[in-house]
């Protein structure tokens, strides 16, 4: 566990979350400010700091989140390694944001959008 990491205190049991779902090694909880009305936080329960430092567990957190995402009819399944790809928490963690049509809630990038390369 790394104390200074909110995911770690949060599935240690010393900081407060609305559990969703449990798992042996993956916890599900809803975000403080969620993005969408059913939007869940899936966090495995060992310190990883992003989805490439340990592949395993980055495979069965996504396997958790898949297990939520198979009652949605439409959702987004984000994770971000890195700053610049706007990671904020150095924990790996997958976000399951239900969607609708007409939600008007923006991806970080648009269809035909692209970077100069």
């Amino acid at each position: 566990m790394d104390v200074a990491c909110v995911f770690c205190r949060i599935v240690a049991g010393h900081a407060p979350a609305d559990v969703v779902r449990e798992w042996d090694d993956v916890i599900a909880i809803r975000p403080l400010d969620p993005v969408t009305p059913g939007h869940i936080l899936v966090i495995p329960r060992t310190h990883v700091a992003d989805v490439g430092a340990r592949p395993l567990v980055s495979a069965r957190a996504m396997a958790c989140a898949a297990e939520l995402a198979a009652d949605l009819l439409a959702v987004n399944v984000i994770t971000s390694k890195g700053r610049a790809a706007t990671q904020t928490v150095a924990h790996l963690h997958l976000h399951l944001v239900p969607r609708t049509a007409g939600d008007a809630l923006p991806l970080p990038w648009t269809p035909g959008q692209h970077t100069a390369g």
